[in-house]
């Protein structure tokens, strides 16, 4: 008797090696796995910009990596809020500061810093966690993070599996042409997003499988672009509440755990696991003997 519906998850057809150098782009779910990839002793970029949630947003900051466009303090992604903090359209609060001229300079490292990862990374892990964009109204500008500005300042747009297809198949060629040796692997978060309800989150995770699944197909490359089921994984593997963190939207950290298992077991050898099992060995020790400090 079976009591839980398994994924079916292919061998993977490449294997990331415990010297490979990953960068995870997308939703908190990126956090999550790059805290693992970190913990087990890999080359780690993850989420420099902050958490992205849509594949437009990403995309954007990507291009910025790969042509090492700089900002300036005229930039129109810069603006200064109500709490006299200048903050970017583009990136998380954590790059807001007092000073237009400090916030640029640390977004500007981060681009360099950024770019020069991607252009020598192995593999590229981007999580997308939902279709759903925002505009400035006043100029139609993409904006990644809203730092709880008013919401009439904004125009919500729902992307099409479409749109997504024809941006990233581009940006793809692009990655292919910066970085020869480099892999993607999508994946979409099983984290739901519940602001528009949880009917409009389905279509929403529907047209980025949607879109994931086309950009599969179109890839002349074999091998360059991939999916990992998490969403699915967490759907039907872990469909229990007791999988999910108190706010229920959230996988707990067994369910986090349990994904990044799947994952190893996706795309790693048993001397990487291996590998991976001695270094979280390592890391807890050091984190033990921080909390002694």
């Amino acid at each position: 008797m079976e009591l839980q519906t398994i994924v079916d998850i292919p061998k993977g057809k490449f294997e990331i090696e415990h010297d490979s150098k990953i960068m995870l782009l997308g939703s908190c779910f990126a956090d999550e796995m790059g805290n693992k990839f970190i913990e087990s002793g890999f080359q780690t970029m993850a989420n420099p910009f902050g958490t992205l949630y849509n594949p437009a947003s990403i995309a954007a900051l990507l291009l910025r990596c790969i042509s090492r466009t700089q900002y300036e303090q005229a930039s129109k992604e810069i603006f200064q809020a109500a709490d006299g903090l200048w903050h970017s359209w583009m990136h998380h609060s954590r790059f807001s500061a007092s000073q237009s001229d400090t916030m640029v300079a640390s977004l500007n490292d981060t681009t360099a810093t950024g770019a020069d990862f991607l252009e020598h990374a192995d593999l590229l892990i981007v999580t997308l966690g939902t279709a759903i964009i925002y505009r400035l109204k006043e100029t139609g500008m993409l904006v990644a993070n809203c730092h709880k500005q008013p919401d009439a300042l904004f125009q919500r747009e729902r992307l099409s599996a479409y749109d997504i297809v024809d941006q990233w198949q581009m940006l793809l060629g692009l990655l292919r042409t910066v970085n020869p040796k480099l892999r993607v692997i999508f994946t979409v978060s099983p984290i739901r997003h519940k602001r528009d309800g949880l009917h409009i989150n389905q279509i929403s995770k529907g047209i980025l499988l949607q879109a994931v699944d086309e950009l599969l197909n179109a890839t002349d490359a074999e091998n360059f672009v991939n999916y990992f089921p998490s969403y699915e994984i967490m759907l039907d593997e872990l469909r229990d509440y007791r999988f999910y963190a108190e706010d229920m939207v959230h996988p707990s950290p067994t369910a986090v755990e349990y994904i990044w298992q799947r994952f190893q077991k996706t795309y790693m050898s048993l001397q990487t696991l291996e590998k991976c099992h001695l270094r979280l060995k390592e890391w807890k020790r050091s984190q033990h003997r921080e909390i002694i400090k």
